[in-house]
């Protein structure tokens, strides 16, 4: 099942437990039944879609939220991120999708940039380069469509963590248009009062980015008691993959809050 037709599903559902009649309406003009067990056989395997979860959380809200909502400025393509859902609009998401690989935890996570970033990000875990080394295949062809002037066949660390951002509705760029590079993120971070050199003290926050000099660029998911940062990077050994990382090891962060 997809994540929009799963999404939309629950936006009825919560209509209907506030409205009975909804669903009769819905019923009646014909719409959307029950997915069987054949339609969700050939429902491919959570593809990297076009549409961003900022979108498709604003679909399924009808654009409104307890919170504040995700627009979208036609004039550049740059997305405009505030909490989209409230406490109780959020525990009830997160109880609609529980067992839906990939869902609950975007709907528990999804009144924060960051929370949307690290789901996201950790919705594409295993995505792999087709062949090795290769640094393409069809995901990766979809991650460097979040940033513009992108290359095929170049390094897509940067490219993926591009698309998290603007799939979660926080895209990198003065203009939204992705950054190809990690020095250009940097760079960015730093004229837009975003970047944490690494030092004593300092602690990232889950969704941050996690910056290694101009070679690396990774997403933090958490710290762990011992200190520890784990992460979810693009191009780690040929895939997305989960990591953990030194505190020492990351030259700065880049805060996505």
């Amino acid at each position: 099942m997809s994540v929009q037709a799963v999404l939309q599903r629950v936006a009825l559902l919560e209509q209907a437990r506030l409205d009975p009649s909804v669903l009769l309406a819905a019923t009646r003009s014909g719409g959307t039944a029950p997915a069987t067990p054949a339609d969700e056989a050939a429902e491919p395997a959570r593809p990297p879609g076009g549409t961003s979860f900022a979108d498709i959380l604003q679909s399924a809200s009808g654009g409104e939220a307890d919170g504040a909502a995700l627009t979208l400025t036609p004039s550049s393509g740059a997305y405009n991120s505030s909490p989209a859902f409230g406490s109780a609009s959020t525990a009830y998401l997160s109880q609609t999708v529980a067992g839906v690989p990939g869902l609950a935890e975007i709907g528990r996570s999804s009144a924060s940039a960051g929370g949307r970033m690290v789901a996201i990000a950790e919705s594409q875990v295993g995505q792999a380069e087709q062949p090795p080394g290769s640094n393409e295949s069809p995901a990766i062809a979809e991650y460097r469509s979040a940033t513009a002037g992108a290359v095929p066949g170049a390094p897509w660390c940067a490219y993926f963590a591009s698309w998290v951002a603007r799939q979660a509705g926080a895209p990198l760029g003065a203009q939204g248009e992705g950054l190809g590079s990690v020095s250009a993120i940097w760079s960015w971070a730093q004229s837009t009062g975003r970047a944490i050199p690494n030092g004593p003290g300092v602690t990232p926050q889950p969704g941050d980015l996690i910056v290694f000099g101009g070679e690396h660029v990774g997403i933090v998911k958490d710290v762990l008691p011992n200190g520890g940062i784990q992460t979810v990077e693009g191009n780690y050994e040929n895939k997305v993959a989960l990591n953990v990382r030194s505190p020492t090891e990351a030259t700065g962060y880049v805060n996505m809050a």
